[in-house]
């Protein structure tokens, strides 16, 4: 296998799930990890056998061709575009940016260069997420017709060492948990074509009640409760809420509603879940899984996809265009909240391609 050279910039939370699972694709060949702050490089190092490098050394190592950008989101694009400018193919955390201007300076940069742009979720491409979009373009449900999408807490707050970057300009609900969502609704229906948004921000700032800053306040820049609705340019009518105001609900993250049957979808930041269909008339049965990467955290698929499409010479699935698809719907949310109208979306991305039933451990392509 003509392994791909890969390199690390940012080091947080999220490195050590892409870390281990970077290990189940042979594919991927981390050749360093870089932050700025070079103890967080050497921990995840010391922890992984790998190398810690600066950032410069990193970009200037003729061996790595793919740049994995893991930091904050207002950082997604400078980091981005330095890996362009040094030549680098670069796969970015959700968001792809702050704000869709931002994120078309990356995505023209790299086209000008000739380089490939990338972006997370990759969970759609989890076996659960992939059935689905199975069962939809069998027909099991008919015409989809209209669903629900909802990611609803009290905050992460309560959780997460170090909350307040959430709660910041590119922070939100709709920019962090927003991308799961919509990614696996385009993945299941096609492009998003309108949308109508409400946006609230109930607090202006907020207590930490994690450790270790348990007890100090932070600031609420962004909305914390946003709603709307999501036309899809195939007719289908989804309601969305993403929300760190809510202290518990019972709903289900995803169900998609058709002319034949409804489809609950599992929760779209996880690669596994159960999957059921209900009939009317005839209760929900359980749908089995069909396609690989269900039965793990494989947070590391979509870099492992682009590699392989760089080697083969075929478009990968998590691609720029999808995300920057996925970025103008959120914004859109706020846009429309503002000028209390709807706001039309003009990228048109294709849906990706559905990833092959019985693949072999570890590969993504056929053959």
């Amino acid at each position: 296998m003509d392994r791909v050279g890969i390199g690390i910039i940012g080091c947080g939370n999220i490195s050590e799930a892409y870390l281990k699972a970077a290990r189940t694709f042979g594919i991927l060949d981390i050749r360093g990890l870089a932050d700025l702050r070079p103890e967080a490089a050497q921990a995840r190092a010391d922890a992984f056998g790998l190398r810690a490098m600066s950032v410069a050394a990193l970009l200037a190592d003729p061996s790595i061709e793919l740049v994995v950008n893991l930091t904050t989101p207002a950082a997604h694009v400078p980091v981005g575009l330095s890996a362009i400018a040094a030549g680098k193919h670069v796969y970015s955390e959700k968001p792809m940016a702050i704000a869709p201007a931002e994120a078309r300076r990356l995505r023209d940069a790299a086209q000008a260069r000739g380089l490939r742009v990338g972006c997370a979720p990759d969970t759609f491409l989890g076996g659960a997420h992939q059935t689905c979009r199975l069962l939809v373009d069998q027909g099991a449900i008919g015409r989809p017709v209209a669903g629900t999408a909802f990611f609803m807490c009290p905050g992460h707050e309560s959780w997460h060492p170090n909350p307040a970057f959430y709660y910041l300009q590119g922070g939100g609900p709709m920019l962090d948990m927003g991308p799961y969502y919509i990614t696996a609704l385009v993945n299941l229906l096609g492009p998003v074509a309108r949308v109508a948004g409400a946006a609230t921000r109930v607090r202006a700032e907020r207590t930490i009640t994690s450790a270790p800053l348990k007890g100090t306040t932070m600031a609420v820049e962004v909305a914390t409760h946003v709603a709307g609705t999501l036309e899809f340019a195939s007719g289908a009518v989804v309601s969305m809420a993403m929300s760190f105001d809510v202290p518990a609900h019972r709903h289900l993250p995803i169900e998609l509603y058709g002319t034949e049957a409804s489809l609950l979808v599992p929760d779209p930041n996880r690669f596994d879940g159960e999957i059921m269909i209900g009939r009317a008339g005839a209760g929900w049965t359980s749908a089995p899984t069909q396609h690989r990467y269900a039965d793990g955290n494989y947070r590391s698929i979509g870099v492992a996809d682009m590699a392989h499409a760089l080697r083969g010479g075929r478009p990968h699935r998590a691609s720029g265009d999808l995300a920057f698809h996925v970025l103008e719907v959120m914004a859109a949310f706020q846009a429309s909240a503002d000028a209390g109208r709807h706001i039309t979306i003009e990228s048109r991305p294709q849906r990706p391609a559905m990833l092959p039933v019985g693949l072999a451990a570890g590969t993504l392509d056929e053959g």
